[in-house]
């Protein structure tokens, strides 16, 4: 795990052991809110979208591109110190905003509309991702506790699949009036209130944060860091063609609703659990080493995902991505962490950020592929090959990245 003064951390009373599982709980809930509803949300409420609005597979690359500008609004402007002490303020503020922009999706059928609302989005995800985290992750440190980051980032895996659920289920309330994506958008924003409510009672420490110095120190380059930053965006462009067009893909005449609700309620359960069953891999491979065996086999994953038949192919691939995708995205930003212990959040936010430009260009490069081959399948294959080479990356530089780690 990283050193405790890699991270922000909250005064040390919150860290008894009925506070920690407390703060531990609600950083799983922040991000069920803003990751798995805010963000993850829109994957299995497309295929209605499109229905509903007569929304193109580049418009829907579009919008999906609009959330991934605000992402890296929000990381960019994370970097800075103006919300030193104030995180937990905005953290919370970023969940609430989160609730009222998942409703907002449901008043409207504009792609101009639907783009600006996603993009709001985003930046609520980030402010939540990178405020809250700091935080959890930061109390988890202080008490040497590994079940914190587990169950915090297992929160976006159990976002997913009640996400999921909840798609599937509010065709079953029959409101009159609404198409299927309103319902669907209306049941995310109730779910998200109530996550708010709870993370607001849970979460505690925040206003007083940092290892006493204030304000970070300018981040230091070197090349494992850099190396880090790199295929962490490239990760971002490979795992989010799927992550946005899975549930696309499964709508399939042969597949039918049941295998779209069922591809990504398997993304969701193993994302949940897959940071807890890659850890065991930590000691013998390292987190470097783990981060790369994740790339490696998403790669291989997205091309199950384009080889099985029909209905086989979007459940593999929903679990070989949610068996991945959170795990390598919480390890990057871990060792980007340890890289530079001087300036945590700085590196976290310029990885955060290098993520937000690769998910910018991944839906649009996908949607423009899709639209003009008239399937998913070369914008997965081309996902494929980046992130096989983001893997490749990562093994020749693990020398010099453990070097740094200094293990």
């Amino acid at each position: 795990m990283v050193e405790a003064e890699a991270l922000p951390t909250s005064a040390p009373h919150a860290l008894a052991g009925g506070s920690l599982a407390a703060t531990a709980i609600a950083g799983a809930i922040a991000m069920a809110v803003a990751m798995g509803f805010g963000r993850f949300s829109y994957t299995p409420i497309l295929p209605a979208m499109m229905t509903d609005a007569g929304l193109s597979p580049a418009d829907a690359g579009l919008i999906a591109s609009a959330n991934f500008v605000g992402y890296l609004a929000g990381a960019v402007l994370a970097a800075y110190g103006w919300a030193h002490g104030h995180e937990r303020r905005i953290g919370l503020a970023a969940l609430a905003a989160t609730t009222l922009l998942l409703a907002a999706m449901g008043l409207t059928s504009s792609v101009l509309v639907y783009s600006a609302i996603r993009f709001l989005a985003g930046l609520a995800s980030a402010f939540a991702m990178i405020f809250v985290s700091g935080i959890v992750l930061g109390q988890g440190l202080l008490a040497k506790s590994e079940h914190v980051p587990s169950v915090h980032f297992g929160g976006v895996g159990f976002g997913i699949a009640l996400s999921s659920l909840c798609v599937w289920a509010a065709p079953l309330a029959g409101v009159a009036g609404l198409s299927a994506s309103q319902g669907d958008w209306f049941t995310g924003a109730l779910v998200a209130l109530a996550g708010t409510v709870l993370v607001a009672a849970l979460l505690t420490g925040g206003e007083h944060v940092g290892n006493g110095a204030g304000r970070e120190a300018p981040l230091s380059w070197t090349r494992p860091l850099a190396a880090m930053t790199l295929t962490y965006g490239f990760f971002g462009f490979g795992y989010v063609i799927t992550a946005t067009f899975l549930v696309a893909m499964a709508r399939d005449p042969s597949g039918g609703h049941s295998v779209e609700f069922l591809a990504w309620l398997i993304t969701g359960i193993s994302a949940a659990l897959s940071i807890s069953l890659w850890r065991f891999a930590v000691p013998r491979l390292g987190l470097a080493g783990v981060y790369a065996a994740g790339l490696l086999v998403e790669a291989a994953g997205l091309v199950l995902t384009i080889s099985l038949p029909s209905p086989y192919a979007p459940l593999v691939g929903g679990l070989m991505l949610g068996a991945t995708f959170m795990m390598v995205t919480a390890y990057g930003l871990q060792i980007g962490r340890q890289l530079a212990p001087e300036s945590p959040r700085r590196a976290l936010a310029f990885m955060t950020a290098a993520f937000g430009i690769g998910q910018i260009v991944g839906p649009l490069v996908a949607g423009w592929l899709a639209e003009r081959t008239g399937s998913f399948a070369l914008p997965t294959l081309v996902a494929a090959v980046v992130l096989f080479g983001c893997g490749v990356v990562v093994v020749v530089e693990l020398p010099r990245i453990r070097a740094a780690l200094g293990r």
